[in-house]
């Protein structure tokens, strides 16, 4: 078949892991098999056995997906956050299949590889938006660095010998202080990440907000807060104790000088995501944390 050969399709895989290059071996397969061209990093090609017919690219940059229809991203959370890297900087949507242990970014197991290819080839996905954050940090009031995050931006100490001492702010008033271990900014997406390890809600991804959760504070009112997805966010951390860090995406850091501002608001370019399922994140919620349900009866008809 060569009818779709106009049609590539970006591969990005966890090439140490071995079920990732037997995955890519099945996915590359299937994808040319029906006419689709498959493109994938030079620097990943040497550990994955490819066909002469995959095209190669050198430089791991939004460019190296032009012209793709849909990034394929086989690993776990931390490849799949590298995957929406490339989505966002490109506009392609991404389209994860889950290898590591949770994996909420993911659309498919491993076991489903088959259905993947299929539904790709017959462009039986729809493509929805997640929400990101924008990340400026301010110091003696210039711009000393600028980030984004798909789920979350987090202001942490740097060491564990002292607290970090921060001021909280939403939309230009101050709410609290306190020493803590950090602070997580997120987005919806990222309420089953850190945040909810750092005590959060779980927050459906339909819903637009931004979420405020402390680590490990040292305060009688250091709640999780959730606000409007216009609201801008703000970290100060004091002038007198030690740099902090800024992490986004557990990927990207920088260190925070003692005085540093944090803003964080709703980000101007969302990460695409192909979806091949319409089941309920109620469903994906229950079924990534294997939570216990039975006894449950329903709704009477």
């Amino acid at each position: 078949m060569t009818q779709n050969r106009a049609r590539t399709v970006f591969l990005l895989a966890h090439t140490g892991r071995p079920a990732a290059i037997r995955s890519a071996e099945l996915v590359v397969k299937g994808l040319l098999n029906a006419g689709l061209g498959v493109r994938v990093l030079e620097a990943e090609a040497c550990d994955l056995p490819l066909p002469s017919e995959v095209e190669l690219v050198g430089e791991a940059t939004p460019q190296c997906l032009d012209g793709c229809e849909l990034l394929i991203v086989l690993g776990g959370d931390g490849t799949l956050l590298r995957g929406a890297e490339f989505a966002r900087a490109s506009g392609v949507p991404m389209l994860g299949v889950n290898l590591g242990r949770v994996g909420f970014l993911a659309e498919a197991e491993r076991d489903d590889l088959d259905k993947v290819v299929d539904r790709v080839v017959s462009r039986a996905y729809e493509v929805e938006e997640r929400m990101t954050v924008d990340v400026v940090v301010h110091r003696n009031g210039d711009i000393v660095h600028t980030d984004w995050a798909l789920n979350e931006a987090a202001v942490q100490k740097a060491g564990a010998e002292k607290l970090l001492e921060v001021v909280l702010e939403i939309d230009g008033r101050p709410v609290t202080g306190f020493g803590c271990d950090g602070i997580v900014l997120s987005t919806p997406t990222g309420s089953t990440a850190y945040a909810f390890s750092a005590g959060g809600p779980v927050v459906w991804p339909e819903v637009e907000a931004l979420l405020m959760v402390p680590i490990s504070a040292h305060a009688l009112f250091a709640k999780p807060l959730v606000t409007s997805p216009d609201s801008v966010l703000a970290v100060e951390v004091l002038p007198h104790i030690p740099p902090g860090v800024l992490w986004c995406d557990g990927r990207r850091t920088v260190e925070l000088p003692p005085g540093a501002r944090v803003e964080v608001r709703r980000g101007a370019v969302p990460v695409r995501l192909a979806r091949l399922h319409h089941a309920s994140f109620t469903d994906r919620l229950v079924a990534k944390f294997a939570l216990p349900v039975s006894g449950w009866r329903g709704a009477p008809h």
